[in-house]
């Protein structure tokens, strides 16, 4: 019987084929056909469909097949030769080679979604063998509508070098994590209401080398995400200082996005919390805000407390449907005595 290595699911199956002629007799019209046999489909693997005129006695027709195994679970290697006796006699004969295709990764995905439109995606590979592995590349091919940035390494002296080390060796067992930014392409990211029902981010490609430098591919299916729920109406923070004096005004920026499909005409209310004081009219009119449009507004507050405080209080009302959204936890600044220098 046939022993093979173990074989994983994105590597290359390679096979000797040798058909020897034990006989002290010449045959003729020799017909050799690989197949392989997997739980769902049958593929032909044979370098050549065409029959040999005739083999010599203790000789061999060889053949070598190739194919990148793109299913787990039992594989068989069907070998059929057909060929005519010096009588005559057409002959046939099969032999079984079976084998199991195991999986080589564990792949997790966790994504974040960030209130500037960026998606944060980490993926965790964890390597399932019994051997080490030479990752030789793992990267993120985005969706169209995205744009992405590697955070998996660093710049040193002006090149770019894996956070992991230079040779990025997975031991058994052992899992990576690796981080990617996509941000939305310009045109793209004027347009609230189509970015916010993308889920659809991209796929991971990876590659890897085993003990005896054979190559290895995966890529994952799309990647799917919890499309971000911004309802109706998306406030956002522009600009915000990360650390402010105690009981001394300071200045931020919101973004004001209509994520509906109807005309909204607002109006911002600002409520005092016990550490947040805003400063200006509260109730004022932002006027109509179309179907994906935005609007920048510059806000002035005051916190009373010291300590890592977070901005809230916003609301905004439609006064088309009478209905109001709440914007609390929008963001945290750091609030400092003003005795205390700030670097």
């Amino acid at each position: 019987p046939l022993k093979y290595r173990n074989i994983f699911l994105g590597e290359t199956f390679s096979s000797y084929i040798s058909v020897h002629n034990d006989s002290n007799q010449v045959v003729k019209d020799i017909l050799v056909k690989a197949d392989l046999q997997t739980s769902s489909q049958r593929l032909n693997l044979s370098a050549s469909s065409a029959a040999v005129a005739e083999l010599k006695p203790d000789c061999c027709i060889d053949d070598v097949i190739h194919h990148e195994v793109k299913e787990i679970g039992t594989h068989i290697l069907v070998c059929a030769v057909s060929y005519t006796t010096q009588t005559g006699e057409k002959m046939y004969f099969r032999k079984f080679f079976k084998f199991q295709v195991l999986k080589p990764l564990d792949v997790k995905t966790k994504f974040y979604n960030a209130e500037t439109d960026e998606v944060f995606l980490e993926a965790q590979i964890q390597n399932i063998t019994t051997s080490p592995m030479f990752m030789e590349k793992v990267s993120l091919e985005p969706s169209m509508m995205y744009n992405v940035a590697e955070l998996s390494t660093v710049d040193t002296a002006g090149e770019s070098e894996s956070t992991f080390g230079a040779r990025t060796y997975l031991q058994p067992m052992d899992t990576r994590q690796y981080l990617y930014c996509l941000k939305p392409k310009q045109e793209f990211a004027e347009k609230a209401g189509v970015i916010k029902g993308v889920t659809v981010i991209g796929k991971l490609d990876i590659v890897w080398k085993t003990n005896l430098g054979e190559r290895g591919r995966l890529q994952t299916s799309q990647l799917q995400r919890m499309a971000p729920g911004y309802g109706d109406v998306r406030l956002s923070l522009e600009t915000i200082p990360d650390t402010v004096n105690l009981e001394e005004p300071f200045d931020i920026t919101c973004k004001i996005t209509n994520c509906s499909e109807r005309t909204m005409d607002l109006v911002l209310e600002m409520c005092n919390t016990n550490s947040i004081h805003w400063c200006g009219v509260s109730g004022r009119q932002l006027g109509k805000l179309h179907p994906s449009s935005s609007l920048h507004l510059a806000l002035t507050l005051l916190s009373s407390v010291q300590g890592l405080q977070s901005v809230s209080g916003l609301r905004l009302t439609d006064t088309f449907l009478k209905r109001t959204y709440e914007y609390d936890d929008i963001a945290q600044v750091c609030v400092v005595s003003s005795e205390i220098k700030q670097s």
